[in-house]
């Protein structure tokens, strides 16, 4: 064989494999190439636990190489935490003064500001304290003797407390029952108050009710309140991974992260 075909057929041996070499790397994942990851820290009102440790598993499934990063805490303490500097991507808070404060500071980016959720407040009892005629089931029934403790969220804080404060305003009781509330970080922390016993009632959202150890306590009454309890999201100003933050928050607002959250009992808006 001559020379001339011998250089041909390992050109074409080289095409060859330079050709499967381009396929296979343009079917890699982004962010494969290189080994690198990307990680984003999303800042979420406890109260969104269980739903949002389900979303941050659907998304890093459906983005290879994505990490996403879980901070739970009282929506009023993730603000003061995004306000002193603590590098945040998203934020989920349960109530829209904490976002609006952070707008007002320019700490969001307020084209990514969107409406996700919403909850209710209700009323609970562990199940060792109720008794035929002697549980409360109203607001009005607090301040009978029997009731010694009342767990709620910080109102400094958590918004699930300021609801509840501003719902025992409203009835005339929270000047009356002072002595009986016992304040929690977050609503997770009044769930844990009821669940052991510590206290006679809590004020929680229906959504961490009916996720808890529900053989340990009973709803008794759903708490009204003067405005809807519904959740915002969004990109913070600050973040440094602004476009797979936004994917977060396009895909928890999208129709896959709103059928997580309505299995978790959030009322969510219809797409």
């Amino acid at each position: 064989m001559s020379e001339a075909p011998r250089k041909n057929q390992k050109s074409l041996a080289f095409a060859a494999v330079l050709c499967i070499g381009i396929l296979a790397f343009a079917a890699l994942p982004a962010g494969s190439e290189t080994g690198e990851s990307k990680t984003i820290t999303v800042s979420a009102a406890a109260s969104l636990t269980e739903a949002f440790t389900d979303i941050a598993e659907e998304f890093e499934a459906g983005h290879p190489g994505t990490d996403v990063e879980l901070n739970f805490a009282g929506s009023g303490t993730l603000r003061m935490q995004i306000e002193g500097g603590v590098p945040i991507d998203v934020f989920a808070s349960a109530s829209q003064s904490h976002m609006d404060i952070l707008s007002e500071k320019g700490l969001i980016e307020e084209s990514s500001r969107k409406d996700f959720a919403s909850n209710t407040l209700v009323m609970i009892v562990p199940r060792s304290f109720i008794k035929p005629g002697t549980y409360p089931a109203s607001l009005e029934a607090l301040p009978a003797d029997i009731v010694e403790k009342i767990s709620i969220g910080n109102p400094e804080t958590a918004p699930v407390g300021r609801y509840a404060k501003q719902a025992l305003e409203e009835a005339g009781l929270w000047d009356e029952l002072g002595g009986k509330i016992i304040f929690a970080e977050n609503v997770k922390q009044v769930l844990t108050y009821v669940e052991t016993g510590e206290v006679e009632t809590g004020f929680v959202y229906r959504t961490d009710a009916e996720n808890g150890q529900k053989d340990l306590y009973e709803i008794t009454y759903t708490v009204p309140v003067n405005a809807s309890i519904s959740y915002p999201i969004a990109v913070l100003d600050g973040s440094e991974n602004k476009e797979i933050a936004q994917e977060f928050v396009d895909f928890v607002t999208g129709p896959e992260g709103q059928e997580i959250l309505e299995g978790y009992g959030f009322g969510i808006k219809k797409i």
